[in-house]
């Protein structure tokens, strides 16, 4: 698999949907398997400069779309490291250039969709990155105490002050339109993926927008959950693999997928007592539970520790993911060559 080059006219469209870290991280290393690529983001961030700028210009955040485009991109050094610049001072303390180049284009557009594909082509991106709405969409929390808290930056704090535990999400507006290019694109994909990110905050805020989780459940396309590699305090802390499809499952209000990669590889034990001190584990892998809920467990070596921290590996997740996809696609017209 680590030399496969498919058939530019045969390359499967992939759809991915997410956002955050995760998201971004992912895209690098499917980008090297194909161009037929588009990634669909949550606009629900309200918090750091993405939040700043959401307020003061009246526009959807543009922090996850940033790093997705980044992450997609075919630049110079110079032009990745210009758009990673934060500000030090001023104002602008803390700000990222990308992030205000996003602002720019916005600005400079008849809405939030055109200007993310003026930046698209700034940057040669492989692929496309599309807002799952232009809508100015607010993420709300509601928790087993009847207590209710708006806004994806503030979730994570209130849960874990009062320690309570997240029972719903919505959004508001309630019903905020979709992209229609993200409905078209998810109709026509090959396969789809959820994830990797964070449950509450950058998945399922995508799967609460008008169509888009009718679309994917209506698709016949290989269907994808990345599960997380770690719990998230603030958010998952405790929850196993199959909390985290029932969560999936009872937002969308019906099965979304059948398959489910999880990683499979040991994680050192001074890295692990450290995120232990953050109120975070890796994900238990309940097996039995899991496949009750109609989905096939998947398991494989995708996770990297860098610089004492838990992430995907961008390679080894791709890979595992076009493995999955050859294996289950039920056309079988994609050969290597």
């Amino acid at each position: 698999m680590d030399n496969i080059r498919i058939r530019r006219a045969q390359e499967p469209a992939i759809v991915a949907l997410g956002g955050g870290t995760g998201l971004s991280t992912m895209l690098r290393g499917l980008k090297k398997y194909t161009e037929n690529l588009t990634a669909i983001v949550t606009v629900a961030d309200d918090g750091g400069g993405s939040g700043v700028l959401r307020d003061e210009l009246d526009m959807p955040p543009p922090g996850d779309i940033r790093n997705c485009l980044q992450a997609l991109a075919n630049t110079e050094p110079t032009m990745a490291d210009l758009l990673n610049y934060r500000f030090t001072r001023g104002s602008l303390k803390g700000q990222s250039f990308g992030n205000l180049f996003l602002a720019a284009l916005n600005g400079m557009s008849d809405s939030f969709d055109q200007a993310v594909m003026k930046m698209s082509e700034v940057l040669a991106i492989t692929g496309r990155v599309l807002p799952v709405s232009n809508e100015n969409i607010r993420l709300v929390a509601e928790f087993d105490d009847g207590t209710e808290v708006v806004g994806e930056s503030v979730i994570a704090h209130h849960k874990a002050v009062h320690d309570r535990n997240i029972t719903r999400v919505r959004l508001v507006p309630e019903h905020p339109a979709p992209l229609e290019a993200s409905i078209r694109a998810i109709e026509e994909a090959d396969l789809i993926i959820l994830g990797p990110g964070s449950l509450y905050t950058s998945i399922l805020p995508n799967l609460l927008v008008d169509g888009v989780a009718e679309a994917v459940c209506g698709s016949d396309a290989v269907k994808l959950y990345i599960m997380n590699v770690m719990t998230q305090d603030g958010e998952t802390e405790g929850y196993t693999a199959s909390q985290h499809i029932k969560a999936l499952q009872k937002h969308a209000g019906r099965e979304l997928f059948r398959l489910c990669l999880a990683n499979s590889m040991e994680l050192p034990e001074d890295v692990l007592a450290r995120y232990r001190l953050w109120g975070a584990e890796p994900t238990v892998l309940d097996t039995e539970e899991i496949a009750k809920l109609g989905v096939e467990l998947i398991t494989a070596p995708v996770a990297d520790v860098r610089d004492g921290l838990v992430r995907h590996h961008p390679h080894m997740l791709a890979r595992e993911i076009m493995r999955i996809f050859f294996e289950q696609s039920p056309t079988r017209i994609y050969r290597q060559k």
